[in-house]
């Protein structure tokens, strides 16, 4: 399933800014990064339920938002890019 994982996380506090960097990285350890706060996964249902339940264990509700949509069908399809950063397809074969 194809995800768009968002989150605004309050760096007020030394502890808020650890939170996150230690949100960003188990983002990046499920997907790629397409803007600071903004992440593009591919997962399967098992990934999905732990990523969600790693995301979910390390925010803070009060302080910290969480937001991650469910994208349906090919990325072609929902995804326009313009400008640079622009992100890679691991689906398709990688030409060096």
């Amino acid at each position: 399933m194809y995800l768009l994982v968002t989150y605004d996380v309050s760096t007020e506090s030394k502890a808020g800014r650890r939170r996150l960097q230690k949100i960003a990285k188990i983002c990046k350890s499920y997907g790629q990064r397409v803007q600071k706060s903004v992440f593009e996964c591919n997962v399967n249902d098992v990934n999905y339920e732990r990523f969600k339940k790693e995301l979910l264990d390390l925010i803070k509700k009060e302080e910290d938002g969480l937001r991650i949509y469910h994208l349906q069908g090919n990325p072609e399809n929902f995804v326009e890019e313009y400008g640079k950063g622009r992100s890679i397809d691991y689906q398709k074969p990688l030409v060096l």
